[in-house]
Parts: C-alpha cells; sequence; structure tokens
C-alpha cells in the first residue's frame, strides 16, 4: 500500500509534530511516500533546495502513484486542497483528518464532498484507531 500524506507546509508548521506520528502509524500499514512532512526542520518555507516546480512534478508523479491519499487538514493549505482536488480527479481514495477547532469549520469543498471521507478526531489514539479500522 502506498500512502501520500498531505498536511500543511507553507500555510504554517503548528502541527509538525502530529503530522510526524501520523507519518508513524501510517507506516504500520505501507510506505508514506511523503515522509518529509514530518521532518523537524522543515519550515514554512518548505524545501528550499528543490525549485517549485520540482516539487510540483514530484508531488503530482506520488499522487498518481499512491494507493490513497491521506490529508490532515485542520491547518487550511492551500496546496493540500490542490492535491486533494488532483487526487479526486484520479480517482484516488482520499481521506481527510480534521480536529474540530471553537470559531473554525471545514471547508464545504471537502465536508459536502461524497468522493471525500472526512474523519474528526481529537487525539494521537484516535488516529491510530482510526488507521485501523481504515486500512483493514
Amino acid at each position: 500500500m502506498k500512502i501520500y500524506f498531505a498536511g500543511a507546509i507553507r500555510g504554517g508548521r503548528d502541527d509538525q509534530d502530529l503530522y510526524l506520528t501520523a507519518i508513524r502509524l501510517l507506516g504500520k500499514h505501507g510506505t508514506v511516500l511523503t515522509e518529509h512532512i514530518g521532518d523537524t526542520n522543515l519550515s514554512h518555507l518548505g524545501e528550499t533546495q528543490r525549485t517549485n516546480e520540482d516539487i510540483y512534478t514530484r508531488d503530482v508523479a506520488w499522487i498518481q502513484e499512491c494507493d490513497v491519499v491521506v490529508a490532515e487538514v485542520s491547518i487550511p493549505s492551500l496546496g493540500v486542497g490542490y492535491e486533494i482536488g488532483h487526487a479526486e480527479s484520479h480517482g484516488k481514495k482520499i481521506i481527510c483528518l480534521y480536529r474540530e477547532q471553537e470559531g473554525r469549520r471545514l471547508s464545504a469543498m471537502l465536508s459536502g464532498n461524497r468522493n471525500v471521507r472526512v474523519e474528526k478526531y481529537n487525539t494521537v489514539e484516535d488516529l491510530d484507531t482510526l488507521f485501523k479500522n481504515f486500512f483493514l
């Protein structure tokens, strides 16, 4: 199973530790193509050693190669939204992980989309259980 994990980079790295944990949990179920999303050295500037074109080309290829896209969408990100749309256009299974936060709502483009499975969670333990159930 090849898994494309998506999470905010240039949109903000507040959830970087959570991304790293999610990637480790997902690794129990397959190969995570995008392990760098959890890298503690990756800042909101992204991969500065690569050009934007290189990142785009690589990520699009990974989306086309993967079996499932798992996107953490609690921090709004234009890139993650694009990745989800691209994955949908290629018929990929998509699961969006969302932590409810006071004063915020998930975009209707995700929550109203029948091709996107949205899973709300609160803790890392919730993620572990969610992944076990999803990948059965």
